[in-house]
């Protein structure tokens, strides 16, 4: 089969190409490794320069990028023709937010070929959304789309009902990338990163935005380290400073690491912990990092929202109720002093390609 990928460049804060990170470049390669022909072009929102802002292979992929100003996004459709030149694509994948969408079908309506959106979030939570008759032309394609895929059953239902769509809709979470997620030596890990070798460490990794109560957690750490001189806060990943000055001498920040880094951040861990806000974000999505932690075999704690808290269910103790800084705490505790570990496997990224396959099967002829 060959599948065109059009997607942004820029997401979760990483770049696609230069990083080669999460779904938007783990989902093509594995559909490249099933034997399929893929191309992906990517259109960033912001500038780019060098080698490696056009036309690339890498992973058994064809990789095209342009950036969306000053001209880029006015002549996209003439971009993609220029991209599949001689190569007519048997369907079209579009995933990122509303306007990939939405010119996925401009382009792909003209030319007759089936098309197939991707919610990896429900992107009506995006900012991009507000723009003028977008969030309009997003559920207009996404009726007239051969089928979907989205991150979690709850984004799924929500968009059957609420979209009007008859299509399938086929549920598509992140996945790990298993040679990195895997159980690993608690006191090694601590060593590599310079923690504590016989402290109490609870944290995350991932997004510290205000999206996803990430105040919660400080709040909940402040609360127990009050009474608990052994017990300490590790974070990494981009923050927006929605959660205060927090000068705790056992508040470590240990920046943007690389993904290679974070399995040891994890594996440092005590309890993970995984914030969300009950929002039109937090509701329908599916926080990657719960499946890493998962995959590492750590106890966790996580906001009750939508999949999350099925997934959970048998573990109450890896529970809280979002905004519930005083359950939070209380679930901390119990995980801190009697540990339950979730025996759920998370899914790889392989895995989730053979589900993104049979989607885009159900919509070719």
């Amino acid at each position: 089969m060959r599948i065109l990928v059009l997607c942004k460049r820029q997401y979760t804060g990483k770049d696609l190409v230069d990083d080669r990170f999460g779904r938007l470049y783990e989902l093509p390669i594995g559909l490249a490794a099933q034997g399929h022909d893929v191309r992906v072009c990517t259109l960033s929102y912001r500038r780019r320069t060098g080698a490696r802002a056009g036309t690339f292979e890498g992973a058994g992929v064809t990789w095209h990028s342009i950036d969306a100003v000053p001209a880029g996004l006015l002549r996209h459709g003439a971009w993609l023709d220029e991209a599949t030149t001689g190569w007519t694509p048997d369907v079209v994948w579009a995933s990122s937010d509303m306007l990939q969408a939405v010119l996925a079908m401009r382009w792909s309506k003209r030319r007759g070929i089936p098309w197939v959106i991707d919610l990896y979030d429900n992107y009506e939570s995006f900012g991009l959304s507000k723009m003028p008759g977008l969030a309009a032309a997003f559920r207009n394609a996404c009726r007239q789309a051969g089928a979907l895929t989205v991150v979690s059953s709850t984004l799924s239902d929500y968009v059957r009902v609420t979209y009007r769509t008859a299509c399938p809709i086929e549920v598509v979470v992140n996945g790990i990338r298993s040679d990195l997620f895997h159980p690993r030596d608690k006191a090694q890990a601590r060593i590599s990163l310079g923690l504590p070798h016989d402290a109490r460490i609870i944290g995350t990794a991932g997004a510290l935005t205000a999206d996803r109560g990430i105040s919660d957690l400080f709040d909940a750490f402040e609360r127990i380290a009050a009474g608990d001189d052994d017990l300490w806060l590790v974070h990494a990943g981009p923050t927006d400073g929605s959660f205060g000055p927090r000068a705790h001498p056992r508040i470590v920040d240990l920046g943007m690491l690389p993904q290679q880094r974070v399995p040891a951040l994890l594996a440092a861990l005590d309890v993970g912990v995984v914030c969300n806000r009950d929002s039109a974000f937090g509701r329908y999505c599916f926080p990657l990092k719960l499946h890493e932690m998962l995959a590492m075999r750590i106890p966790v704690v996580a906001a009750a929202l939508g999949d999350v808290s099925e997934l959970l269910e048998g573990v109450p103790q890896s529970l809280y109720a979002p905004g519930d800084v005083g359950m939070l705490v209380e679930m901390i505790s119990k995980q801190l002093s009697a540990p339950a570990i979730s025996e759920i496997s998370s899914p790889t990224w392989p895995d989730c390609a053979d589900r993104l396959r049979r989607a885009l099967d159900r919509a070719t002829p």
